[in-house]
């Protein structure tokens, strides 16, 4: 075989695997931002930033509850943390908030369990709220007044970081009745089917990405060299290493939010520990294009601060989930995360993708009816540009955006 060909089948592995990665979690993507908007609907921001004025365990509890049933995407947690942060809500509880956005969120959870196994699901819910303590208490610790408000004029100035503008719109529905009715609503299912395209517009590239960067590392790179790298023929070190290098992969493969769950299962299989695993799921909030966010928005002594915070706390989580879970027996005996080529067959997976496929259309149809397309237009605005955006106050037919202003393509860059 000449050396185009062979470069030639390498790609073809690489992609087969990414697309077989696709397959098996296109419907859980699609039922995990459905469910994302339909909470997201009904949830004001307003009543969110109320809610997070202290430090104390109440308000991080509501942060965690309510960073869950918030954006997967990365890059609008942390600009709505930012958001919050300035609206008055405590940094602590901006940050849990940010965290739980992206690491609890019911979609990673159904994608884990789907290409890894219900373990790692069951790890990163129990994992997340131990990164949101430590990060709660190192922050107390470390976060001196002088530096708190240094960070509060630096978030003021309103430097646009990435996906402002999304994170600035509140596509709720508000009014009278139950919480179904308002959903089954016309305006109720515009909302819902605006944020399931804005949501999906958010990570998709991160999804790619990450899907291209599985299949090429589970397809090029040898299983020999993650033996060595993650000490596998030593146990117990491997599972002190584990931890610590986890977030430093996740920090060089650039991938955030969901986008990295189907890397994490080629890890897995290549012999990173389980606490491992979940370290580096967590270290989406550490890649080098958030850290330069940190900077713009808190000041670059604040950043450093909340990158090494973030390190600690995603190392400290993966070590309590390794032991936690290793004792109780949890720890998966066999490492056959679902990275392998599947054909396509006649099967639960395909019928539930059809399904959702359908569900999926259907919202985005609604979503070009009512003026979505304007709004996907403003996603990466700067930090005020949408925040009067009020599905509550729109008729429940197409929506009128003439009145609120679209950023030009200058304006809108990050």
């Amino acid at each position: 075989m000449s050396l185009l060909g062979a470069a030639w089948h390498q790609l073809l592995r690489a992609l087969e695997r990414t697309g077989s990665m696709t397959w098996e979690i296109t419907w859980a993507l699609v039922l995990g931002f459905t469910l994302s908007a339909a909470v997201q609907a009904v949830v004001r921001r307003e009543s969110i930033t109320r809610l997070l004025g202290g430090n104390g365990p109440r308000s991080l509890a509501v942060a965690t509850g309510l960073g869950a049933a918030s954006s997967s995407c990365s890059y609008a947690a942390v600009a709505l943390a930012r958001s919050l942060f300035r609206k008055g809500a405590s940094f602590a509880a901006a940050i849990a908030f940010q965290i739980a956005s992206t690491n609890l969120v019911v979609e990673l959870g159904i994608i884990l369990i789907l290409l890894m196994g219900w373990e790692f699901a069951a790890a990163e819910f129990v994992g997340g709220p131990i990164m949101i303590i430590v990060v709660a208490l190192l922050l107390k610790f470390f976060l001196r007044p002088r530096l708190l408000e240094a960070a509060r004029r630096q978030a003021d100035r309103g430097l646009a970081g990435s996906m402002e503008g999304h994170a600035a719109m509140d596509m709720s529905v508000q009014g009278d009745g139950s919480l179904v009715r308002r959903l089954t609503s016309a305006r109720g299912i515009t909302s819902v089917s605006h944020i399931f395209v804005m949501e999906w517009a958010a990570v998709l590239r991160d999804i790619v990405i990450g899907l291209l960067i599985a299949g090429a590392v589970a397809a090029w790179v040898p299983d020999s060299f993650w033996r060595a790298f993650f000490l596998v023929d030593h146990p117990f070190l491997a599972k002190v290493w584990g931890p610590i290098v986890g977030p430093v992969v996740a920090v060089l493969s650039f991938v955030c939010s969901i986008g990295n769950v189907p890397l994490a299962a080629v890890l897995w299989n290549g012999g990173i520990s389980f606490g491992g695993v979940v370290s580096f799921i967590f270290a989406d909030l550490l890649i080098l294009p958030v850290l330069i966010i940190y900077r713009k928005y808190y000041g670059l002594r604040t950043a450093a601060l909340l990158a090494g915070v973030l390190y600690v706390a995603s190392v400290v989580a993966g070590y309590v989930v390794e032991i936690v879970f290793g004792s109780t027996g949890l720890v998966p005996g066999q490492r056959i995360a679902r990275v392998e080529t599947t054909h396509l067959s006649w099967n639960y997976t395909t019928y539930l993708n059809i399904a959702f496929l359908l569900l999926a259309a259907a919202l985005v149809v609604r979503f070009v009816r009512t003026g979505g397309p304007a709004m996907l237009r403003g996603m990466g605005g700067g930090p005020d540009d949408m925040t009067d955006h009020d599905h509550s106050s729109h008729d429940h037919g197409a929506h009128d955006h003439s009145a609120h202003s679209t950023p030009t393509a200058e304006e809108g860059s990050s």
